[in-house]
């Protein structure tokens, strides 16, 4: 059977908060919408279940997020996850200039978990406490076209 990514949902406290980091990133808002009623209980698995949502896509148009903030039942808000916590642990992005997307990650008030590390000489990358919490990894290619 072929399978296929469809998108990453993530849960957000503030939805145009994370909308504002991620196109700022250079994803794209591809909609929005507020979603409810039975189908969004039944696929979902909460009943009421009435949210805000937005589809993101990146400038290659091969990755899709779905951010989405609860109107009912309320969020549920957790202290950050850590790295090594069993779960959803992180959305990666590659970046043409690391240190750019970092200037524009702290206009958001998102800032490393530790700092920028080097991987063999193939990339640098770093983990950002993005909005809500969120982890997001930043990746640029070292050896670009070799």
């Amino acid at each position: 059977m072929p399978i296929k990514l469809e998108n990453i949902g993530i849960a957000v406290r503030d939805l145009d908060a994370a909308i504002a980091f991620f196109t700022d990133l250079g994803l794209t808002v591809l909609g929005r919408d507020t979603v409810s009623g039975e189908w969004t209980d039944t696929a979902v698995g909460l009943d009421g279940n009435h949210a805000t949502i937005a589809m993101l896509q990146t400038p290659d148009g091969n990755g899709v997020i779905e951010l989405f903030e609860y109107i009912h039942p309320a969020a549920i808000e957790a202290g950050p996850t850590p790295p090594n916590q069993i779960g959803m642990h992180r959305v990666a992005f590659s970046v043409d200039d690391i240190d750019e997307a970092l200037r524009i990650a702290a206009r958001h008030g998102c800032h490393p978990l530790r700092g920028v590390a080097t991987y063999q000489d193939v990339y640098r990358l770093t983990y950002v406490r993005g909005p809500s919490g969120i982890i997001v990894m930043l990746a640029e290619e070292l050896k670009k076209g070799e």
